[in-house]
């Protein structure tokens, strides 16, 4: 960890749209959206975020931490198709694993606290820059930034599952996601927010 505490992460973590998310058991689609995230200077392991939540077009803002645990460098570098990045100066590559917390505003309509686990692969450049991985992007089981948790509920304090990431969403049952080459939700689960596209750029 300390090898990579010099450098700042945030930028792998709202470089992508294809966001998908579920809450809940019938796995309801939620939208998450970062709106700003910026590392604590103080305590470079965190990372102070703000953004915004929505479920069934009830959107809430969120404030809270995303807590680096962990970072793991692959001992084998992976090029892409083709060797496609052979080339082009990586200096390594690795896997980081965080804790977050993000508490919804309680004077909004529906709100509570996001916990859970996040799991992101990233690579050095040859400039010394931390990039989002998306080098196996092609392939048709690729996803990144996995956040797997529980939200809670400030009225009534029930907890439910809720996961969201990168082109998939991680950690759902097999036949929630039938897709092949990209996200297909199952017919069972349109009906849970999956059927309507979102709003471009809900979250103004």
């Amino acid at each position: 960890m300390d090898t990579y505490s010099r450098y700042d992460f945030s930028n792998v973590w709202y470089t992508n749209n294809d966001v998908y998310g579920v809450i809940g058991d019938n796995y309801q689609r939620i939208l998450i959206k970062f709106i700003s995230i910026k590392r604590n200077e103080k305590n470079k392991t965190e990372y102070v975020v703000r953004g915004k939540s929505s479920v069934k077009s009830n959107v809430c803002d969120f404030t809270g931490t995303i807590t680096i645990v962990k970072v793991q460098e692959l001992k084998k570098t992976k090029f892409g198709i083709d060797d496609e990045y052979k080339n082009v100066g990586i200096k390594s590559q690795g896997l980081l694993i965080a804790n977050y917390k993000f508490t919804e505003d309680k004077n909004q309509k529906d709100a509570g606290e996001f916990r859970g686990t996040l799991q992101t692969i990233f690579y050095v450049d040859k400039n010394d820059f931390i990039k989002y991985n998306d080098i196996e992007s092609y392939k048709d089981n690729y996803f990144n930034n996995a956040f797997t948790g529980k939200w809670k509920s400030n009225n009534s304090g029930k907890e439910k599952i809720c996961n969201w990431g990168d082109y998939r969403v991680p950690s759902v049952n097999c036949n929630f996601d039938i897709g092949a080459g990209e996200l297909s939700v199952a017919e069972k689960y349109l009906k849970n927010g999956w059927n309507v596209k979102p709003k471009q750029k809900w979250w103004q």
